[in-house]
């Protein structure tokens, strides 16, 4: 069996992480999404990948360090079934396929079982679908099922109960349904403006539409598509979960300690050299990366996933299914629900919630509002569209190598662009774009004053 993971697109979508990052490449729990694709797809006895690179692939390729893989680079954004074309004539069309979309997150169970399936029952060709649920599915590319057979796609459509999972199966007898596509969806609502790209979606339709059945393989489970912003929240906090019902027990590696006086309610697996100390709360189970510290009444929530050398302490608070990256530092009375890139340096009674990039830096006393006066979600507006998201619309974003000011306050939903910066006692209302500085502009009234105000 072989794989091939498709991770060139921009992710123009995913601002204020698209100038920095590549979707594929996203930081999720203690790995990245196309890390962690990769080790599941080696697990469950995949002998060859490759990986389509293309924008920003240098995180792709550091991503994948010390992986066994055969990277291939896209000539041109046209498109996944392009994508898989180069890949197939670098690593051959005479074996079934399993292709993957890069930034798409899912179980290992879920990824092992259609392997798996692929491998014994060697279908036509097979898509994995998961129920939309409260999802709005004209966000989606969307599948239409009878029973386990899969009878068309449908691109973005106003009703469906079922949308592409971005994992497919191939058999060799597909590739001409792969090179014949249009270059467009054309499953689309009458009035529907399909995007000129040429979408492998299109080419299932197509094979499901031939006559040879398409299998239909329901998943239910850990599946996020990063597509926006929230999509990194709502990733990394539902792979914290995951990670963490796994544990069956403690894992303690060697020179790792817990204080006498902490207090855990939950299974913990600390890498070499943690350090649980005196005084900790951790309602729950934790997941902690080799040398990282939590000390000095320190406040943990449930579900957390800490990666290397991260420093939590100082009676500081960290939220359920919050995660840290590497070198990671929150104290001295800071609040944090969310996720932190690598480096970003939490401080000062701050109170934060979302998503906050590489090496981030927040000012003394910087606020993130996440309640609306009317208990509403901010609308998002992204490329052009307004959308309410489903997780996370409250949230802040900002991107890598932020940073605010002191008394800064982040109202509800604003995202903020790379390199930027929210100074001090601003009150930001609104989206700042990338390589930006927000200053508040300040009016004052000097009088005279002294002891003579006062009968002196």
């Amino acid at each position: 069996m072989k794989a091939i993971i498709l991770a060139a697109g921009a992710g123009s979508k995913c601002f204020p992480y698209d100038l920095t990052r590549q979707k594929a490449a996203m930081p999720v729990g203690d790995t990245t999404v196309v890390r962690w694709t990769c080790e599941c797809l080696q697990r469950a006895g995949v002998d060859r990948i490759a990986v389509v690179v293309g924008h920003l692939q240098e995180r792709v390729r550091h991503a994948l360090l010390g992986i066994d893989v055969v990277f291939v680079v896209q000539s041109g954004l046209t498109g996944t079934a392009p994508a898989m074309l180069q890949a197939v004539a670098q690593i051959g069309a005479e074996d079934p396929l399993c292709v993957l979309y890069g930034d798409c997150l899912l179980s290992e169970e879920a990824i092992r079982s259609f392997v798996e399936l692929a491998r014994k029952e060697r279908p036509f060709a097979a898509a994995m679908v998961a129920p939309l649920g409260e999802r709005d599915p004209r966000n989606w590319l969307c599948a239409r099922v009878t029973e386990d057979r899969l009878i068309g796609v449908s691109g973005h459509p106003r009703g469906a109960e079922l949308r592409l999972c971005g994992v497919y199966y191939f058999s060799p007898a597909t590739l001409p349904f792969v090179q014949a596509n249009p270059g467009v969806v054309e499953q689309v609502n009458v009035g529907g403006m399909p995007k000129m790209e040429a979408e492998l979606a299109q080419s299932v339709h197509m094979m499901a539409q031939s006559g040879p059945q398409v299998r239909a393989v329901e998943h239910r489970g850990l599946f996020v598509d990063i597509d926006k912003p929230w999509h990194v929240l709502e990733a990394n906090a539902q792979f914290a979960r995951y990670l963490c019902s796994r544990l069956e027990g403690d894992e303690v590696a060697a020179g790792a300690s817990v204080s006498d006086g902490a207090e855990i309610s939950g299974h913990i697996r600390l890498g070499p050299g943690c350090l649980v100390g005196n005084r900790v709360v951790i309602h729950g189970n934790l997941v902690a990366g080799a040398g990282t510290q939590i000390t000095n009444g320190a406040i943990m929530g449930g579900d957390c996933v800490l990666g290397e050398r991260v420093k939590v302490r100082d009676y500081c608070s960290v939220g359920a299914q919050s995660v840290l990256g590497n070198d990671c530092l929150v104290g001295h009375g800071a609040e944090l629900s969310g996720v932190c890139f690598e480096g970003a340096y939490l401080y000062h009674y701050c109170e934060l919630s979302g998503v906050f990039g590489a090496r981030h830096d927040v000012g003394a006393a910087t606020v993130c509002g996440t309640l609306r006066f009317d208990d509403g979600t901010t609308p998002h507006t992204v490329h052009g569209r307004t959308e309410l998201p489903e997780v996370g619309g409250n949230d802040a974003y900002f991107g890598d190598y932020t940073r605010t000011g002191v008394n800064a306050i982040v109202m509800p939903g604003v995202k903020v662009g790379a390199y930027s910066c929210v100074g001090p006692g601003v009150i930001q209302y609104h989206d700042v774009d990338h390589r930006t500085l927000v200053l508040a502009k300040q009016e004052t009234v000097s009088k005279p004053w002294g002891p003579e105000k006062y009968g002196w």
